[in-house]
């Protein structure tokens, strides 16, 4: 079953972890994939390995926090598939879980403008294009620690802004074609919280948020999250908009 035949869908984000595994399964569901990230090596990696599979793919080599870079990443979709149906809007950093008394500004501003900047820059260029079609769905990824604070200062602002943008977005476009939902990964293996980088977190602060949820589910999978990317992108959830969608194995379950 072709859930996303003949839509074009720009995965940010999708060199690795969460966004690769996205951009595979929407190709696989015959989506034509647009690819981009910082990293070029990494994009064409991606973008080869959805086209040896039968799967159509570009990559566009962007810096998401320069509003320029959104919009050509917006254009260049346009430009080589006639519009933009889909938006996931999952580039992102982690934080090292540093809270407010050991976080200086510029770490701030850093990770501000990664999880927060870039999906607000991302949509709205996209929103130009899916308006006059009066059809899209946007996604944006945030995270449990978005829901429940439990991350470090600076992603938890950043990853729970995306739950009011997403709601925000929801209302202005309610009924006019165009949806905004949100998935909010719980504790998932990807590049950004692989040991080596575990190993920079800041272990006290980590050690307390990680007494308020129960840490002895297993871990949910990429797979997981692209699939509940690809409910909200599909035509399957026509009828749902500005909704927060937690895939954690229910760690979190109040």
């Amino acid at each position: 079953m072709k859930r996303l035949k003949g839509k074009t869908a720009i995965i940010t984000g999708s060199n690795s972890g969460i966004g690769k595994t996205t951009a595979e399964i929407f190709a696989k569901e015959g989506a034509n994939v647009v690819l981009t990230a910082r990293r070029t090596g990494l994009l064409k990696e991606v973008e080869a390995r959805i086209k040896a599979n039968g799967g159509t793919a570009i990559s566009v080599t962007a810096d998401l926090t320069k509003r320029e870079d959104c919009d050509r990443v917006a254009e260049e979709a346009v430009k080589a598939f006639g519009g933009i149906d889909i938006l996931v809007n999952n580039a992102g950093i982690a934080d090292k879980h540093r809270p407010i008394t050991r976080t200086d500004d510029e770490w701030w501003r850093t990770v501000i403008a990664i999880n927060q900047d870039a999906v607000f820059y991302m949509t709205r260029a996209v929103l130009k294009y899916m308006e006059p079609a009066k059809t899209g769905s946007i996604i944006n990824i945030s995270s449990i620690g978005g829901v429940h604070g439990s991350a470090g200062i600076s992603y938890s602002a950043s990853k729970s802004a995306l739950l009011g943008m997403t709601k925000n977005i929801g209302i202005q476009f309610a009924g006019k074609g165009i949806r905004c939902n949100c998935v909010c990964p719980g504790p998932t293996p990807t590049p950004l919280n692989a040991p080596e980088q575990a190993a920079t977190f800041d272990t006290e602060f980590a050690d307390l948020c990680g007494k308020h949820f129960n840490i002895e589910v297993p871990p949910v999978t990429t797979e997981d999250q692209a699939y509940a990317c690809l409910y909200f992108a599909s035509d399957e959830s026509k009828g749902v908009n500005g909704q927060i969608l937690i895939v954690d194995n229910g760690a979190t379950i109040a």
